[in-house]
């Protein structure tokens, strides 16, 4: 048997404000090609099928295509809930689609009957852990602590592993967690699988899958390998800068009587790569270097001391996929001032608005003409107050 492991679609999820779909939908389009030539049974999808627990109706339909897809290139689907959808939204039509071949696990009742499929040696048994929230399992598992992921997940790898003993054959488990050792791939745009009692990132160790055939995780963005049968696929798509450069793809998984002979690792297509590039913005606009950018997802970091009018819009003359602008400036002025008192002490109003423009432009204090806006407009107050 063959299996595609891929996790975190994000079906829905925009890019700084822009609609991801189509982009999706492209990917997908290289992934049925990835599923018939080398002949795929299954594909697996560990959690975060779509971005957002209330999905639109556009992200439905992309969904929909996209598993029919799969489908008419001749694997089957086994699907897991992450903890960006809603259990029972995405698990509404379950019923349904697993006549048609799409598996979709989204409850703790179906972690230990998994979905089987036979292959020439066999069965091999696929165990959903979809991501669980600890805190609404306590009245299921009474008996268990249920404060952190850890604890929670422990005791369904521990219910996974009684039942695999008593069946038998093959076991795959498709888990949406974070798993330690997978935090250099972790990225901006993932949402934290937080601990409700101890705060921050809530860790799950890598031999709690001690035991099965191969762990297919989701949660984490970049692909990893915490083990020889232990994996993160990573996302399909580039959801932020802090993903530019990362691979996109999946892990195939060649499964023989024993367990896995192979893992080989096959790239998804890019609709549009990721840059990121930093100078003043003349030097962006002008610099021939990044000609051959011209067209990807930019994200600039402007350097000029003072902060340039109108950037964002100069800089989408040129890459007209710039959607990201931050400005730091190579020198940040310091006046020396330890407290406002001393910052205005002594000065007259000319001297204090210029002191002001000064500080807040990063030391490029008043032009001539502006000094000499600035001096008839306080002249003519100074008239005013004099005449009233």
């Amino acid at each position: 048997m063959k299996i595609l492991h891929t996790s975190d679609w994000h079906v829905g999820r925009t890019f700084h404000q822009h609609s991801t779909l189509d982009a999706l939908e492209q990917v997908f389009t290289g992934v049925y090609e990835i599923v018939s030539t080398e002949g795929i049974d299954v594909v697996v999808v560990a959690g975060d099928i779509y971005d957002s627990s209330t999905p639109s109706a556009d992200a439905v339909n992309v969904l929909n295509r996209i598993l029919a897809g799969i489908r008419s290139a001749g694997a089957a689907v086994v699907l897991i809930s992450g903890n960006h959808d809603s259990p029972a939204r995405l698990g509404t039509m379950k019923v349904f689609a697993a006549e048609a071949g799409v598996h979709i696990i989204t409850s703790h009742e179906q972690i230990t009957n998994p979905v089987t499929i036979d292959d020439a040696f066999g069965p091999v048994n696929f165990y959903g852990i979809p991501f669980l929230e600890p805190a609404r399992f306590r009245h299921i598992w009474p008996d268990t602590e249920m404060r952190t992921q850890r604890e929670v997940l422990e005791h369904a790898m521990n219910a996974v592993r009684a039942d695999s003993a008593e069946r038998g054959g093959r076991s795959i488990v498709v888990a949406h967690t974070f798993a330690q050792g997978a935090e250099a791939e972790s990225c901006e745009s993932e949402r934290d699988i937080v601990s409700i009692t101890a705060g921050g990132i809530d860790k799950v160790p890598v031999a709690m899958f001690d035991g099965v055939t191969y762990a297919a995780l989701g949660h984490i963005h970049g692909r990893a390998t915490l083990a020889d049968n232990v994996r993160y696929s990573g996302a399909p798509l580039h959801y932020s800068f802090s993903e530019a450069g990362k691979p996109r793809g999946g892990w195939i998984v060649d499964l023989d009587a024993s367990g896995v002979p192979s893992t080989t690792w096959v790239d998804f297509p890019v609709p549009r790569n990721l840059s990121q590039i930093t100078g003043t913005l003349d030097s962006l606009l002008t610099d021939s270097a990044y000609t051959p950018i011209e067209n990807h997802w930019i994200s600039a970091d402007i350097t000029d001391n003072t902060r340039p009018l109108d950037a964002m819009r100069k800089l989408q003359a040129r890459f007209p996929q710039c959607a990201h602008l931050s400005f730091n400036p190579t020198d940040v002025f310091d006046d020396g001032a330890t407290s406002y008192g001393e910052l205005v002490h002594g000065k007259t109003d000319e001297q204090l608005i210029a002191g002001f423009l000064q500080r807040v432009r990063n030391g490029d204090g008043p032009s001539d003409d502006e000094s000499s806006l600035i001096r008839e407009v306080i002249e003519s107050h100074g008239s005013h107050e004099a005449a009233s």
